[in-house]
């Protein structure tokens, strides 16, 4: 089992990163890829949780311990699968998830895809009081490498928000919103996406 990995980003996509550690490329399902940079040059560790299956073996990376910490506590949940413990990593607010679960706010749970009112209450459950033992620093740090902006950075960010599990209306309903904002990176526009989709 692996505890991280130490590698260089060489590829990004709306799910995943590739990174690459002695010569293997190690494809990476990360709640937000565009945290990420492509810089060949800079060295970064990803903490990594592995899902072995009869059909596959996923890994799954996380900028932070803590992060990877709440990724297990979440799957662990009934009717929380890894895409959908990935949407609710990706909205880049660990406190507001921890104070949610310890106040039993189904609604601001249920905002999250493929979490219903059944499954928000299965959460608060089974973690409440769980999470206090887990750093919080009012939201999680961008893990950032530096490097070009991508041309098609809204586009890129709206496909992230899609393989989240996100529908088309709801992606459609905040595009005009994202439209306006100029010079955001892929993940300045998918994190504003995530706080408009939450609200």
């Amino acid at each position: 089992m692996f505890e991280f990995l130490e590698g260089t980003v060489v590829d990004i996509a709306p799910t995943h990163i590739v990174l690459l550690v002695g010569g293997v490329g190690y494809l990476i399902n990360t709640a937000d890829p565009y945290r990420f940079n492509v810089d060949e040059k800079k060295v970064i560790r990803v903490y990594i949780y592995q899902s072995v299956s009869e059909t596959a073996i996923v890994l799954f990376g996380f900028a932070t311990i803590e992060d990877k910490q709440i990724f297990e506590k979440l799957i662990s949940v009934s009717g929380i699968g890894p895409k959908s413990a990935l949407a609710i990593l990706a909205g880049n607010d660990r406190d507001g998830l921890i104070v949610a679960i310890n106040n039993e706010d189904v609604n601001f749970l249920t905002k999250f895809p493929g979490v219903g009112k059944k499954t928000a209450r299965q959460i608060i459950l089974d973690m409440q009081g769980k999470l206090d033992d887990i750093a919080t620093d009012g939201g999680l740090p961008a893990q950032t490498l530096g490097g070009a902006k991508k041309s098609s950075e809204l586009t890129d960010a709206l496909s992230a928000l899609e393989a989240l599990g996100y529908g088309t209306k709801q992606i459609a309903a905040i595009e005009p919103d994202l439209i306006k904002q100029t010079d955001l990176s892929t993940d300045e526009y998918l994190s504003l996406g995530l706080k408009l989709l939450m609200h």
